[in-house]
């Protein structure tokens, strides 16, 4: 398993590239993206926790580092994540629960970082 700040810079480092080569779609994407995440009837930290959930069901190391990152950064508690990763899990059964370890991964790699 990657720690998590090397799935963190390594996706940074892509999304570099990709802004590099494919200007218009990422500036695209990024405009829905902050679209999507913007508070509305949900606040911010909540549709990150939903994207945890997401990325746990889509078996994605990045996404799960992004987001766990993402939602400790609007607010969210150690307890929230845990909470809607296992929804996550209830919903994606056997393989969702195998990807709670890089949940528990990236909140111990990011709780030392301070």
């Amino acid at each position: 398993m990657q720690e998590t700040m090397d799935l963190l810079n390594e996706s940074n480092s892509s999304q570099d590239k990709l802004w590099t080569e494919w200007p218009e779609q990422m500036a695209a994407f990024a405009s829905f993206s902050n679209a999507a995440k913007a508070p509305g009837a949900l606040e911010t930290k909540y549709k990150y926790l939903i994207a945890l959930a997401l990325g746990i069901n889509a078996h994605c190391d990045w996404c799960i580092a992004a987001h766990t990152r993402n939602a400790l950064d609007a607010g969210a508690t150690r307890e929230e994540i845990l909470e809607a990763s296992w929804m996550a899990v209830l919903m994606g059964g056997g393989p969702a629960l195998m990807f709670m370890q890089v949940v528990q991964k990236a909140l111990e790699d990011l709780s030392a970082q301070g």
